[in-house]
């Protein structure tokens, strides 16, 4: 055997353990009429506040401030335009490039990472494993002080590199958990076979273990999004004018003047349409990947 031969060797066995893995999962557990009403209280409980904020979002600041609210309220697109007039776009760039940078900058780290610890374990992997856990002990606001000093004293406020190795430092130890539960599903046949086949480290990692563990690359993709693109804190203490993100931009419809409801509730459904549309188009993936190792 040769190393030319390992696409198409490692190519029959995915197909066939992703065969066998529809197989596995592909029938859909039927549930009783209670906990299917049970699970539509719980979709709808969930929903009802974000249906409540996208309407809320179309009426005018006197009908959004009514007590009790008024659903029935004229609609109207006139907060959104205001936004577009105060310029959001500046902060969702900002938003954009710290969450994907971070989380690709993530991924780059965490699954070589997660591969040693769970492919081929080092020594004492479990103490690894717990340090890893043990950066999330600290909260956040007990480092605040220290982070900004030296990105202080290295010129690097209001940068958005600068939140973008925050956010990869602050998501890794996620990731690196998450990575390695998904990397220890991978059948140990097919990395001896393309090892046999005389692949190497890298062509393992991308042609072997990524398509694989797709699904628990996506979701870990999602999650680490998520918590950057979510993130408030760092944001709003290191970055001024240049780098300030979307949370931050919110943060502004709080003023002494009062709460701009309305507006507020349009600027919040602009900011989570992207999580929203990276969630749902990798649903599927989603699903799969945090299903895995999962009790069978």
């Amino acid at each position: 055997m040769t190393a030319t031969t390992t696409p198409a060797a490692s190519g029959t066995i995915i197909q066939r353990l992703r065969r066998r893995r529809r197989d596995d999962h592909g029938q859909t557990p039927r549930l009783s009429p209670l906990w299917t009403f049970v699970a539509w209280l719980a979709t709808l409980a969930f929903f009802v506040p974000v249906a409540w904020l996208v309407l809320t979002s179309f009426h005018q600041e006197s009908d959004a401030a009514t007590n009790p609210p008024s659903p029935f309220a004229p609609l109207t697109l006139d907060q959104y335009a205001l936004l577009l007039d105060r310029d959001i776009t500046p902060y969702l760039l900002n938003s954009a490039m710290a969450s994907v940078f971070s989380t690709l900058l993530v991924l780059v780290l965490a699954v070589p990472a997660a591969y040693a610890l769970s492919i081929k374990p080092v020594e004492k992997w479990t103490d690894v494993m717990f340090f890893f856990l043990s950066t999330k002990f600290l909260p956040l606001i007990a480092a605040l002080l220290p982070v900004y000093m030296i990105v202080k004293n290295i010129g690097m406020l209001d940068n958005i590199w600068t939140l973008v190795v925050l956010y990869t430092s602050m998501n890794l130890p996620i990731a690196v958990w998450m990575m390695r539960s998904f990397l220890a599903e991978v059948p140990k046949e097919i990395l001896e076979a393309a090892e046999v086949d005389g692949a190497g480290l890298p062509t393992v990692l991308l042609r072997i273990v990524a398509p694989v563990a797709m699904p628990g690359l996506a979701a870990t993709s999602l999650i680490c999004f998520i918590f950057s693109w979510n993130e408030f804190m760092f944001a709003v203490n290191l970055t001024a004018t240049k780098a300030s993100t979307a949370p931050v931009f919110l943060v502004g419809f709080i003023t002494n003047e009062g709460l701009f409801l309305a507006r507020l509730c349009a600027a919040a459904t602009l900011v989570s349409l992207p999580v929203l549309i990276a969630g749902f188009a990798a649903q599927d993936k989603l699903v799969r990947g945090l299903s895995l190792g999962a009790v069978k």
